[in-house]
């Protein structure tokens, strides 16, 4: 869930995050409130779409998973699926 000028949004925990409609300096925190979504949910590979652009939210994006404990790693999609604009991360089951 996130917050927005009309209230907080519910976003879906199905293992996708899309981060073009979200302000970059809110995404570190929504990155970790996701992951300890997937968590919950049983949801262990996350794909999170930050785009191309000039790397900012690819650069935020991997700060956050470089600081979170349930990251084992994380790399770019391959082949069609967004290549340097999304990120797949493995998260480590408990």
């Amino acid at each position: 869930m996130c917050d927005s000028e009309d209230g907080p949004i519910e976003y879906p925990i199905d293992g996708t995050l899309d981060l073009h409609t979200f302000k970059p300096a809110d995404v570190k925190e929504l990155v970790k409130d996701y992951i300890e979504s997937c968590l919950e949910k049983g949801v262990y590979r996350i794909r999170i779409i930050h785009g191309k652009g000039t790397g900012t939210l690819r650069r935020i994006v991997q700060s956050a998973l470089d600081k979170h404990p349930a990251v084992a790693e994380y790399r770019h999609e391959e082949g069609s699926g967004g290549g340097w604009g999304a990120t797949v991360v493995d998260l480590r089951r408990e």
